[in-house]
């Protein structure tokens, strides 16, 4: 077919189930995110690679899997429709009449101590947008941010091979500390001998997250003995109820328990080793570039956290630490 007949007839609603059906790995799924029926998707997807002559997903019992020519046309028809998107944005902004919309990724650890300041700097720019956040562990965002679902995220630096494609800019670091209710038995404790964990229940982050193994690096130093019982969560609201009500031992990046501490509500256990400062960056498309909404948030998250490196060192009586860039090919 030749490539001006196949432009004309590709529709804004083929890529847009292209790019549902990549991200979420099947039909149902991406069939549920845009609202629309199962064999609406199916049969929108079945027309695309009708258009392209090519096949663009392998499926089978566990999903849809894109394949090679799906991978190569991933990117195309995802900078197709954020460019479609970017020019609806300048015409809201400019008429006044409507509202644009903007998709980010975050951590759920990092969402409450760095989105409100945020998005409190943001509105001044732009007073009429729409932001949608996405909160999930780092391998979920990374994959929607390469599936083209949202703008950038905020997360943390994952391996190599997870990174292709990716560029990650530093912001700032934090470390993982372990926390519990004021006035719990183990915070009035000095030189906490590690054997204590075994009397309360313990939160830990899950497994295969980064914070977690920065938790597996300080119980191991701390000589704590395996744990026989323990609960895995990354839902800050979960981790806090917990340790307010079932007196659990949390292990928690600092940013997510910021509010708590501030106000008593929860007390910094005297570990004797600190927990490893994990790096919170700006994760982005190596190749796209942002929408003008989406650089003013960029510039706004930007500025947010140079302000807590600031205070960070104000608090150390030290330098803030260098921001670092790191593009991923």
């Amino acid at each position: 077919m030749q490539r001006s007949l196949a432009d004309s007839r590709v529709k804004f609603r083929h890529l847009q189930c292209f790019l549902a059906v990549a991200q979420f790995g099947g039909v149902q799924r991406a069939a549920e995110s845009l609202s629309i029926t199962q064999p609406a998707v199916s049969k929108t997807v079945a027309e695309l690679e009708a258009i392209l002559g090519v096949k663009l997903f392998e499926r089978g019992r566990h999903g849809a899997v894109t394949t090679r020519e799906g991978q190569l046309f991933m990117p195309h028809a995802s900078a197709c429709v954020r460019a479609l998107r970017q020019g609806v944005d300048l015409l809201a902004r400019a008429e006044g009449a409507a509202a644009a919309t903007l998709e980010i990724g975050v951590l759920p650890t990092v969402a409450a101590a760095l989105i409100p300041p945020v998005l409190k700097l943001f509105a001044g720019q732009w007073p009429r947008v729409i932001v949608r956040l996405a909160t999930g562990a780092n391998p979920e965002l990374l994959e929607r941010l390469k599936a083209g679902a949202i703008e950038f995220a905020i997360g943390r630096l994952a391996d190599p091979e997870r990174m292709v494609g990716l560029s990650f800019e530093q912001l700032f670091s934090e470390p993982l500390i372990a926390v519990v209710r004021a006035g719990h038995p183990l915070a009035t404790s000095s030189g906490l001998p590690a054997a204590s964990l075994e009397d309360f229940p313990v939160v830990l982050p899950p497994l295969g997250t980064l914070i977690r193994q920065s938790a597996e690096s300080l119980l191991s130093a701390w000589g704590v003995p395996p744990l026989s019982a323990y609960v895995e969560v990354l839902s800050v609201s979960t981790g806090r109820a917990l340790t307010l009500e079932n007196d659990a031992v949390w292990f928690v990046p600092l940013s997510a328990v910021e509010y708590e501490l501030a106000r008593g509500m929860l007390v910094r256990l005297p570990l004797p080793f600190a927990g490893t400062d994990e790096p919170v960056g700006l994760i982005r498309r190596s190749d796209t570039q942002p929408s003008p909404v989406g650089r003013a948030l960029i510039d706004a998250v930007r500025e947010v956290a140079r302000q807590r490196m600031s205070a960070a060192a104000d608090k150390s009586g030290g330098k803030p630490a260098p921001r670092r860039s790191r593009k991923a090919r």
